[in-house]
């Protein structure tokens, strides 16, 4: 299935001013793509850090109605990219943790269907689309995301966004 130039959220994705503007288009992206929604869920952000220019973006955990976020490559990606790009890369996250949120736990099947649910909703050439198809160092080539098993800190601070998920809806559908 494919949706005409009048269907896709490029343009609303591009002028979104905040985290729950771009996670509601990703809702809707899915909803759209996949026939799979779900309400409920919060964002926490947390200074995971950066090591050598490998990084955590962010997780969800497993069993959890909360994604986090990492605030330092989100940080860097404000200060050293345009809004259209930061927009894209946050998309390119939330996407991909509110795909595990909804049960999907194999990392090459997030992957696919990321891939399958930008190009159904935004045009191929978007960043975010790029993002999903070939990595965020297309973008950031300085940067790789961990490989390896990541594990938390033992002290995990957490900042919570306000009215990240807007959803009146049912639980999962």
């Amino acid at each position: 299935m494919d949706f005409d130039t009048a269907d896709r959220f490029d343009s609303q994705l591009d002028d979104c001013n905040n985290l729950a503007d771009v996670f509601e288009l990703v809702k809707q992206s899915v909803k759209r793509a996949l026939s799979r929604h779900r309400a409920g869920l919060m964002l926490g952000l947390a200074d995971l850090g950066m090591r050598r220019g490998y990084f955590v973006g962010a997780f969800h955990l497993l069993g959890s109605n909360i994604i986090v976020m990492n605030k330092t490559p989100l940080k860097t990606a404000l200060s050293r990219t345009d809004k259209k790009t930061y927009n894209a890369y946050c998309f390119h996250l939330l996407l991909h943790e509110y795909l595990h949120s909804l049960g999907y736990l194999d990392e090459d099947r997030v992957k696919e269907l990321a891939q399958e649910v930008c190009m159904m909703t935004l045009s191929k050439a978007h960043p975010a689309t790029v993002m999903a198809e070939r990595g965020v160092t297309t973008f950031f080539p300085k940067v790789r995301y961990f490989t390896e098993e990541f594990s938390l800190p033992e002290k995990l601070q957490l900042e919570l966004v306000k009215d990240f998920d807007r959803s009146n809806v049912k639980y999962i559908q």
